[in-house]
């Protein structure tokens, strides 16, 4: 595709512009991995609950062929359980970027907000590695116990017990990639600019 063919209306920069910043204003009330609301049957929700389901299984296929791909060639325990969420992150980051190669800010500040939906989730599976090195088959993508990616990792490198303050830094990043994004969405939206 060449880059100039990605030319986008104003009206149209607004519209997703306003859907990515009700998105993060709502997003930590409905964040279901932190706030588990069973008896919240509002359509907000639901609409949210969906959204967050069809997102994790992606980035969740995305994150065990990061594993995979260590499998494959045959990586250290220690880089093989970190590549998960390395793939995990960089999978949006990459698709934002290969939109920035094509001249179009709206694709790559998109990729940034999902990089920060990504590393938000992140946050949260970091913030559960205390509690044992298996993850159960009801909280596993796969359906089935296993390694606590962050348990091992963190246990690795000594820091098992600040599972928590890592976890606040690394939601503090994730909500500032968010934040940054939103912002020049809102920019991109007052702009002329077709790109």
């Amino acid at each position: 595709m060449a880059k100039e063919d990605f030319i986008i209306s104003i009206s149209a920069k607004r519209v997703i512009f306003l859907i990515f910043f009700i998105f993060l204003i709502l997003f930590p009330k409905y964040t279901p991995y932190d706030n588990i609301q069973t008896d919240n049957q509002s359509i907000i929700n639901l609409i949210f609950n969906l959204y967050f389901f069809i997102s994790n299984q992606t980035l969740g296929i995305v994150h065990e062929g990061g594993h995979g791909v260590c499998y494959i060639l045959n990586c250290p325990k220690f880089f093989t359980a970190l590549n998960g969420t390395i793939f995990q992150v960089l999978f949006p980051l990459g698709i934002g970027y290969y939109y920035k190669q094509l001249s179009n800010n709206i694709g790559w500040y998109i990729g940034i907000f999902f990089t920060g939906f990504s590393l938000h989730y992140t946050a949260w599976y970091i913030s559960t590695a205390h509690k044992s090195l298996f993850v159960s088959a009801s909280q596993s993508f796969l359906g089935q116990d296993g390694y606590h990616d962050f348990n091992y990792i963190l246990s690795t490198i000594g820091l098992l017990n600040y599972d928590n303050v890592i976890s606040i830094a690394v939601k503090f990043i994730a909500y500032g990639l968010m934040i940054f994004s939103v912002y020049k969405l809102f920019i991109s939206a007052l702009s002329e600019n077709k790109r």
